[in-house]
């Protein structure tokens, strides 16, 4: 009975061992499902990033081509810039040149107006003496008509009178002759001088009109930056703006509004100043102007101070934001040059201003 017991109990375990395998094999299963399904998110995500990276690849292959078109376009700008500026360099000298030769022109005019006038002075003596001398000849060949003896002294007082009538005639023929070369090179040199004048004034012109073409573009991104505002205006070649947005009453500090608007002022300026050619030499000038209603501080004694204090602050500012001092003017004009010289409120807030001007030194 104990070894069929026994016998029975050894066959059972082999159901278990069954069990366990189908429960191995089970789980080894469902790790190989999970790793399919892995393997499967893991291609599909692979396949999403490749699909990325051929996009990144045909924006990166736009990109060069597009900096490859701006390296061309900088290029092409860096030399026309270089022939602008060449040219400007070449009309710079032959101003300077036609300058000199302009001075020296009016230099040699006036020499040769001196010469004119003190050879008509030695004219108008030589004609006086041959006019004296003539009256003498005159009178002698009359007494000989008359048949007057003449003693041998006299004779050759005659003679003398008529060699030196002679030599005044032909020194008067030289000197009139002399006074004729003369007027024409006066004249000539009035020529080269008209030529060399308008010579000057066409260079002239020239670097007016090329600083007046970054003069408009400067007004046109102050505008901009500061805001399409009605009381801000440009007036002739000049920007103006309301000192009540920028400072206190009686007060020369910029406040944080006030330094902001200074901000793109600044960022204004620098855009141009790289624009503008190094031969052109420019200068920003700020003006302060104040109505007409006297102040009387400890700071302030009269509106020149605070007109002067207020163009100082500007330009103190602009400086610290990275603007040369050199390219820089402070200016204050008080209560002297109103817009508006009625005495009213509206008049008063016009006059309160700052002028902002990019022009020549």
């Amino acid at each position: 009975m104990r070894n069929l017991a026994s016998r029975r109990r050894g066959v059972d375990i082999w159901p278990g061992f069954v069990d366990a395998l189908t429960a191995l094999i089970m789980v080894l299963v469902f790790v190989l499902m999970l790793f399919a399904i892995g393997q499967f998110v893991l291609s599909d995500s692979l396949a999403g990033k490749n699909r990325a990276l051929d996009d990144l690849n045909a924006r990166v292959a736009q990109l060069a081509r597009t900096l490859s078109l701006a390296e061309n376009s900088k290029r092409q700008l860096d030399t026309q810039v270089k022939e602008l500026s060449a040219s400007l360099g070449g009309v710079t000298n032959e101003r300077d040149q036609a300058r000199s030769e302009l001075t020296a022109a009016q230099a040699e005019a006036a020499r040769l107006g001196a010469d004119i006038a003190a050879l008509a002075q030695l004219k108008s003596q030589l004609e006086s003496e041959v006019a004296r001398l003539a009256g003498e000849l005159g009178l002698s060949q009359s007494e000989v008509v008359k048949g007057k003896e003449l003693s041998a002294q006299q004779v050759a007082q005659l003679e003398l009178l008529n060699r030196q009538m002679a030599a005044l005639n032909a020194q008067l023929a030289q000197i009139q002759a002399a006074l004729d070369v003369a007027n024409k090179d006066l004249k000539n040199k009035d020529v080269k001088i008209a030529d060399l004048g308008k010579e000057l004034n066409i260079a002239l012109a020239n670097r007016v009109g090329e600083l007046e073409r970054y003069r408009s573009e400067f007004f046109g991104r102050l505008r901009a930056a500061l805001g399409d505002r009605s009381d801000i205006r440009v007036v002739g070649d000049r920007f103006v703006v309301p000192t009540d947005i920028l400072f206190d009453s009686a007060s020369a500090e910029l406040g944080p509004t006030a330094q902001a608007s200074m901000d793109k002022l600044a960022e204004t300026v620098k855009l141009v100043a790289a624009e503008i050619p190094s031969s052109v030499d420019w200068v920003l000038r700020i003006d302060g102007h104040t109505d007409a209603r006297p102040i009387h501080t400890d700071r302030f004694p009269s509106n020149w101070e605070l007109s002067s204090a207020r163009a100082v602050s500007i330009v103190k500012y602009l400086v610290v934001q990275g603007i040369p001092a050199h390219r820089l003017s402070a200016n204050g004009f008080g209560q002297f040059q109103p817009l508006d010289p009625a005495q009213t409120p509206e008049a008063f807030t016009r006059n309160r201003r700052i002028e902002i001007q990019l022009t020549n030194r």
